[in-house]
This record gives C-alpha cells, sequence and structure tokens, in this order.
C-alpha cells in the first residue's frame, strides 16, 4: 500500500498528463484491471451514479466493477481537462487520450509506471499488472471472499485467482491464530 501511494504521490497533477495519469493508475489499483481493459475504457462504460464501470474482459466478456470514490473523482478531473484536448475522429468516446487527441496505448500506460515507480525510489520492475495484482492481495489481506475478487478480476477459475493472492506466511499464520477454534489455549 506504502508503494502504491509512494508512486501516486510523484505524479503532477498540475498538468493535464498528470491528472490523466493519476486516474489511470488510481482506476488500475482500485477496480483491478488490466491494462487493455483500461486503455478500452469508454464514457458509455461509466456508470458513476451506481459506483460501477463496465469492462470488457478476455474473449470478449463484459463485467460490473465497483470503482471507488477516489477513482471516480480522479476520473472526473481529467475529464475536465480531457475537454481542452482536440480529439481525434475515433477517439473521441474513449476516456483516456493521449495529448494528440489519439487512444492512449498499454506502452504508454507501461512506461509511466515504470518512470513513476523510479521517481518514487522503487527499485523493483513495475508494470500496471502489479496494480492489479495489489488490488486483489490487498482485498484478500483485509478479509474480502477469494470468490468476490475472481468475479471483480473477470476469472473463469479460481485457480487463476489464487495466483494473485501471494501471502508471506507470518500474515497466514496470524490469520490462523485469530481465526481457527483449536488456535488458542484454553484457560483452565
Amino acid at each position: 500500500i506504502e508503494e502504491i501511494d509512494k508512486i501516486l504521490s510523484v505524479i503532477d497533477v498540475s498538468t493535464t498528463e498528470g491528472t490523466r495519469n493519476y486516474a489511470i493508475f488510481e482506476t488500475l489499483y482500485s477496480c483491478g484491471l488490466r491494462v487493455s481493459e483500461l486503455t478500452n475504457l469508454r464514457f458509455q462504460d461509466l456508470y458513476f451514479d451506481e459506483g460501477f464501470i463496465r469492462v470488457e474482459g478476455k474473449g470478449g466478456k463484459q463485467r460490473l466493477v465497483p470503482i471507488s470514490d477516489i477513482a471516480i473523482q480522479k476520473i472526473n478531473n481529467w475529464i475536465d481537462h480531457r475537454k481542452q484536448i482536440n480529439i481525434k475522429k475515433g477517439s473521441k468516446d474513449i476516456l483516456f487520450i493521449t495529448k494528440r487527441g489519439n487512444a492512449i496505448s498499454r506502452i504508454t500506460v507501461f512506461y509511466y509506471a515504470r518512470l513513476y515507480a523510479e521517481m518514487a525510489g522503487i527499485e523493483k520492475e513495475i508494470s500496471p499488472h502489479v496494480f492489479r495484482h495489489s488490488f486483489a492481495t490487498h482485498l484478500l489481506e483485509r478479509g474480502a471472499n477469494i470468490r468476490v475478487i475472481q468475479e471483480m478480476l473477470g476469472h473463469e477459475k479460481i485457480s487463476t485467482t489464487e495466483i494473485y493472492t501471494h501471502l508471506d506466511r507470518n500474515f497466514l499464520r496470524q490469520e490462523i491464530i485469530e481465526h481457527h477454534p483449536r488456535s488458542r489455549l484454553k484457560e483452565k
């Protein structure tokens, strides 16, 4: 969580590009999206009043994903800035566009993930997928049901979701100690 916060803190939101990028990374983390799902978001996919976005995942499967109030706020900030851009034909309904008015590419999102991680002093390899992985892991660590996480990530099989939930052994041990009925000695 601290690393996500560090990455977000280095984004200069006083610029149009920074406002867009903050919205991008907040959305990746808050919704657990694949980078391709993010770059394909369109205005008709936003159901902010209901607190959801519609995402087209692998195989063209659509799902509704809850979106946080913070992500909604950051996207709305971006939309205010987006109005200043001369948008190219074919990109008018695309949510995230470049300063030249074209749909943002996956490569651009990868570039900024690495740039901001470096600026934040994070030395490990960072990609947009790390935000998706962090989304799943942080939810599980805080008690979310793995089946709910599976649904939000758009996984057909629970085994795919389990890959995202690598937890350190200390956390697992603590969970067992806290929740298993036989983990505590009874007073005599």
